[in-house]
């Protein structure tokens, strides 16, 4: 056994035991599979790494560790850090998980060996865009046929006439990616845009950042100049700490919606907001159930926000015209800079991971999130920054 397995062993061992301090047997056992694997993969990759590699493969590993120990200590790391040890790591496991492939073939094909690096070079492409930032117009049109069965749907051509402007922000997962400063700014270009409304859909924090209300509540701070017009659902990570979120959206001004309907005026017409609590079990009955507590009157627009897109499918038929979700951080790896929809996602389940979705006579806009959490960076699918433009093409007065 070389050094270098050696001490990824140890290192693994030393954060199974954070890991069951922190959280349990059950905490652990997930902790010590997902990283087991990780050294598993590194060490078989190890003695083919070439020569010239070695030194960034060995600090890779290291920073990998220390990136994922230092979850012990909460808190947002500083720019230093970030650059020394959590970049740096979340890029080396990254590239490992895409190596399995080579690790796996690896010992019987030398053309595995000789491209080696090839799926480093795509993670350190996906750090890159992990970062990349674009504002986006996005125009979504209401009214037509009804549709069978979930589908995509085509975005709207742009328009001149008067529309409603909605800003959404959604998973920004405050951490080693998504600094304060970070989700400040894009908070303050989601103000100087001007919109009629600004969503967030949840999963604000981070294992780095939970119990860190004053993080949450300094980075929302520019929202609070559209007090009145800011709206917020539960993510599945916002019940980790539920009180923080809590403190965080009120000091930004932005109003919680959880299972529970707000009425706005806007310059485009009234406008009614129901907000669906993240739940994983019994969707259809909880669903069904918030939305008969809340029926519809009349013909005003009605959006809802809900975190998870996979809940849309148990979305009582009427129940909004525009649904606004996030939740898959829009596959995260995929074929979507290339202009193909295809992601990680989509491959392996049904739900919606990205862009506009229909089923009946309503629409859902997926996210790709503001930020990420969990795969260590983006790949093939870049992050979100949109002001989405609704037409209403039902041709009824509000």
């Amino acid at each position: 056994m070389t050094a270098f397995t050696l001490a990824s062993v140890a290192a693994l061992c030393v954060l199974v035991g954070l890991a069951f301090r922190r959280g349990g047997v059950r905490f652990a056992a997930f902790a010590g599979t997902i990283f087991g694997i990780h050294t598993l993969v590194s060490c078989s990759l190890a003695p083919r790494v070439p020569a010239s590699a070695w030194p960034l493969f060995a600090y890779g590993q290291c920073a990998f560790f220390l990136h994922v120990g230092s979850y012990a200590r909460r808190g947002i790391p500083g720019l230093a850090r970030r650059l020394l040890v959590a970049w740096p790591g979340s890029l080396f496991a990254a590239g490992t998980f895409l190596a399995i492939p080579w690790a796996v073939v690896g010992a019987f094909t030398p053309a595995a060996t000789a491209t080696l690096l090839v799926p480093y070079a795509i993670a350190l492409a996906g750090l890159v865009q992990s970062f990349a930032l674009r504002p986006e117009e996005v125009h979504v049109a209401l009214g037509g046929p009804p549709v069978d069965a979930l589908r995509r749907a085509d975005r709207a051509a742009p328009r001149p006439a008067a529309t409603l402007r909605v800003v959404q922000i959604s998973d920004p997962h405050l951490g080693s990616f998504m600094s304060v400063a970070r989700l400040r700014a894009v908070c303050e270009r989601a103000v100087a845009a001007a919109p009629d409304l600004v969503v967030l859909t949840g999963d604000f924090l981070t294992i780095e950042s939970n119990g860190d209300a004053d993080s949450l509540g300094r980075a929302l701070e520019p929202l609070r100049a559209l007090a009145g017009r800011t709206f917020a659902c539960l993510g599945n990570h916002d019940h980790e700490t539920p009180d923080a979120v809590r403190r965080g959206l009120a000091h930004a001004e932005v109003t919680l919606l959880v299972d529970d309907l707000a009425r706005v005026e806007t310059a485009r017409g009234p406008v009614e907001i129901l907000g669906f609590d993240f739940a994983f079990r019994g969707r259809r009955e909880r669903l069904a159930a918030v939305s008969a507590r809340h029926p519809r009157a009349g013909s005003t627009l009605r959006l809802a926000l809900l975190h998870d897109p996979g809940a849309f499918a148990h979305l009582p038929e009427g129940a909004a015209d525009l649904v606004f979700a996030g939740h898959t951080h829009g596959g995260q790896v995929g074929l979507v800079s290339l202009g193909l929809p295809y992601t990680a996602v989509s491959a392996l389940s049904s739900v919606p991971d990205h862009g506009l979705w229909a089923l009946g006579g309503m629409r859902l806009y997926v996210h790709r999130g503001t930020g990420h959490y969990g795969f260590p960076v983006r790949v093939g699918v870049g992050p979100e920054e949109s002001v989405v433009h609704v037409h209403d093409d039902r041709h009824h007065s509000r």
